[in-house]
């Protein structure tokens, strides 16, 4: 531990202060890159309902297009969800939303891309958990246990720290 009672490797955590006070990274230094992101979630449901979504048999709509603009939308408004992160010129966003009746349900995959000083991980990751949120809102009338699961990084690439992905990772969607 440290003199404040913060553990050693506090230093490394960019958005606390030497006091522990959160505090927006200050990024001016740093030169504009091409920055890539790629996430993932589930969205396990009943058969049923995996069902009536792939007819299109839902009162509320189309909810895969619904879904998808929503996380469309969400990855724009990242900096005014997450109070940290730093509102960014997003050039590109994709949202996937593929059946997967294994599950049954649906996987979600967003890739976010900009030219910034800084990663584009938490837009990403915004945009596909609202995606599934969505699906659930407009899927509920017809079950109340779908199960939002496994919202994760897949991959980000540019930047100080470099390009990122898990050991072992299993392919899931086609890259965007």
């Amino acid at each position: 531990m440290t003199q404040d009672n913060f553990p050693s490797n506090f230093a490394s955590l960019t958005h606390l202060d030497h006091h522990g006070q959160a505090q927006m990274v200050d990024v001016s230094d740093k030169a504009p890159t091409i920055r890539q992101a790629v996430a993932a979630a589930n969205v396990r449901m009943l058969p049923a309902t995996f069902a009536a979504i792939q007819a299109g048999n839902l009162p509320k709509g189309d909810v895969l297009a619904t879904a998808r603009l929503a996380g469309i939308m969400a990855a724009k408004q990242t900096a005014t969800l997450i109070p940290l992160c730093h509102p960014l010129p997003l050039q590109k966003i994709a949202v996937e939303i593929i059946p997967d009746p294994q599950l049954p349900g649906y996987q979600i995959q967003a890739t976010v891309k900009t030219k910034a000083e800084t990663g584009v991980e938490m837009e990403a990751l915004t945009a596909v958990s609202v995606a599934a949120l969505t699906l659930y809102d407009m899927a509920k009338a017809l079950e109340k246990s779908i199960q939002i699961e496994s919202i994760h990084l897949i991959s980000k690439s540019g930047g100080k720290s470099g390009d990122y992905s898990p050991p072992e990772q299993e392919p899931r969607l086609s890259h965007l």
